[in-house]
């Protein structure tokens, strides 16, 4: 009796140990940033944050926390408290995406507009505290606006992508260059074909009774595309994070 009483006892010490270990091996990304990555409203649709799409390129030992809203930056997003919860709930080994910048160069709009050196500040102010939770914050530059002018694509982000990619190189953050990969995929299509990538709706749409030409926000292909160059990005970086997608 007491042999089956020990051997039922380390059964159970086993599955609770092979239990606790599955559930560790949980890894939660939390993205961070702004409208281009942002969950939307049915009401809103087909407007389509890359975000949205991330979640279906990895197994199920990862969840997709996409905590990115319309109109935030650096600043509001913290500003309003969105930053602390997150920060609260970050365990070893989650991931953090930060990817902010469009809504940061409205330097007119002082709620939101920051400077390029206060912009630095902020980016690194997101590494840090991710670091100090045994995090592993990721920065991406802000994806591309289809901004073509006589065939050619502009860039409508100034110096901010630079400031990222500098914090990213100072303190040795992973980075993945949505603006150059998102550029690259823009040239590559060329200005009408890219427009399938963007919030384009003809009128007579249930949410937009008068069209929409929106070449900031992402088409629901536009969103998988986006977030496949994301993952692009993951690979090339050998994070840990690979070996989790699909």
């Amino acid at each position: 009796m007491k042999n089956k009483f020990y051997l039922a006892f380390a059964l159970a010490a086993l599955t609770a140990t092979l239990s606790f270990t599955l559930i560790q091996k949980k890894t939660t990304l939390y993205i961070i940033g702004d409208s281009t990555a942002a969950n939307k409203d049915p009401k809103t649709y087909p407007e389509t944050g890359w975000g949205m799409a991330l979640q279906a390129f990895f197994k199920a030992d990862v969840t997709v926390d996409n905590r990115a809203l319309n109109g935030r930056s650096t600043k509001s997003f913290r500003a309003e408290k969105r930053w602390d919860p997150i920060l609260a709930q970050l365990n070893p080994g989650d991931y953090v995406f930060i990817e902010f910048g469009h809504n940061d160069e409205k330097v007119d709009k002082p709620t939101v507009g920051v400077s390029l050196a206060d912009f630095k500040t902020n980016l690194i102010n997101y590494v840090k505290e991710t670091r100090s939770k045994k995090a592993l914050p990721v920065l991406l530059t802000p994806i591309s606006r289809r901004s073509f002018k006589n065939g050619i694509l502009i860039d409508s982000h100034g110096d901010y992508p630079r400031i990222t990619r500098q914090v990213a190189d100072s303190l040795q953050v992973p980075l993945i260059d949505m603006l150059a990969k998102t550029e690259s995929l823009l040239n590559r299509l060329g200005e009408e074909p890219s427009i399938k990538l963007f919030n384009h709706v003809d009128s007579g749409n249930v949410n937009y009774p008068n069209g929409k030409k929106d070449n900031t926000h992402l088409s629901p292909e536009g969103a998988k595309q986006v977030a496949g160059l994301v993952v692009k990005g993951i690979k090339e970086l050998k994070l840990d994070l690979a070996k989790k997608l699909k």
